[in-house]
C-alpha cells in the first residue's frame, strides 16, 4: 500500500478506481482493510464508478504509532485526512466515516467545509454530541496483560477485536484516551454538507441518529435493521443506502 509522510507522521492508504472520489475513514481499533476492504465496500464503490481512497488512521494499521494521548484526537486525525487529500491533489471529495471515523469526518467537514461535498456518518448518531461512554475501561483493557483478566464487557470486546486485527494495543489505548472529543450542538448545526446518518437499530453505542439529524440542515437517516455497532458496517441495507445517497442528484 502507498504511504506518505508529513511532520514525522507516516500515513498508509489505498487508492483504487476512477471517477468521483470518496474518502473512507475507519473506526477505532480497525484499519482500512478490516473496515472497508473485507466487507466489500472498496469493490462496491469502485464498481459504482468511483475513485476510492481509504487511510489507516495514525495508531492503526500500517500508519505511525504513538503512545502519548496528546498525539491523537479526532481533530488531529482529521488533519491527517486533509493532508492526504492535499497529497493526492484532491480539492473536494465525498467522505464516509464509521464510528470514530464518523467523528473524524465531522471535524473534517467543520474545519475544512470546502473539502467535503457529502458526508456519511456510519455507526454514530447523537453520541457525536453526548459522548459514547467512559474511555478508560477500554483503554485499561487494551493495556491488560491477559484477555481473561478483563471484567468490563465493552473493554473485553475491544481488546478481543484489537487482538484479532493484530493491532498495537498500547497505541490504541493512547488513542482511546483522546479520540472521543464531543462536538457541540451548535457546531454540528454548522455542518454545511449534505449528510447521511446510518446506524444499526440494535446499536447501543451510537446514540439516536434522528436526534443528530435534527441538528443538521440537510441530513437524512438510514436505519440498518437488526444490526449492532460491530456488524452493521458490512450490511447490505447500509451499502444500498449509501449507493442511493451518492447517486441521488439532489443529495
Amino acid at each position: 500500500m502507498p504511504k506518505f509522510e508529513i511532520d514525522g507522521v507516516e500515513i498508509s492508504y489505498l487508492d483504487e478506481g476512477d471517477g468521483d472520489p470518496i474518502l473512507l475513514i475507519h473506526g477505532f481499533a480497525s484499519n482500512k482493510s478490516i473496515n472497508w476492504e473485507y466487507p466489500g465496500w472498496v469493490d462496491l464503490l469502485v464498481k459504482d464508478g468511483r475513485r476510492v481512497i481509504a487511510l489507516d488512521n495514525r495508531g492503526h494499521g500500517e500508519s505511525s504509532k504513538f503512545y502519548d494521548p496528546e498525539a491523537y484526537g479526532a481533530p488531529v486525525m482529521a488533519e491527517d485526512a486533509r493532508r492526504l487529500l492535499d497529497h493526492l491533489g484532491l480539492n473536494s471529495v465525498d467522505v464516509m466515516g464509521y464510528s470514530m471515523g464518523a467523528r473524524i469526518s465531522a471535524f473534517l467537514a467543520l474545519n475544512h467545509p470546502d473539502r467535503v461535498k457529502r458526508v456519511i456518518f456510519g455507526g454514530l448518531g447523537y453520541g457525536m454530541v453526548s459522548g459514547v461512554g467512559d474511555p478508560e475501561p477500554i483503554a485499561s483493557a487494551l493495556e491488560a496483560e491477559r484477555l481473561q483478566d478483563i471484567a468490563d464487557r465493552t473493554g473485553r470486546a475491544f481488546r478481543a477485536f484489537a487482538e484479532q486485527t493484530k493491532s498495537d494495543r498500547l497505541a490504541l489505548a493512547a488513542c482511546m484516551r483522546s479520540s472521543r472529543q464531543k462536538i457541540s450542538e451548535t457546531d454540528v448545526a454548522r455542518i454545511g454538507s449534505t449528510v447521511l446518518i446510518a446506524v444499526g437499530t440494535k446499536d447501543d453505542i451510537a446514540g439516536s441518529p434522528q436526534k443528530l439529524a435534527d441538528l443538521i440542515g440537510n441530513a437524512r437517516v438510514l436505519e440498518i435493521p437488526g444490526r449492532d455497532h460491530m456488524v452493521a458496517v458490512g450490511d447490505k441495507v447500509y451499502k444500498q443506502g449509501v449507493l442511493d445517497f451518492l447517486n441521488d442528484e439532489l443529495a
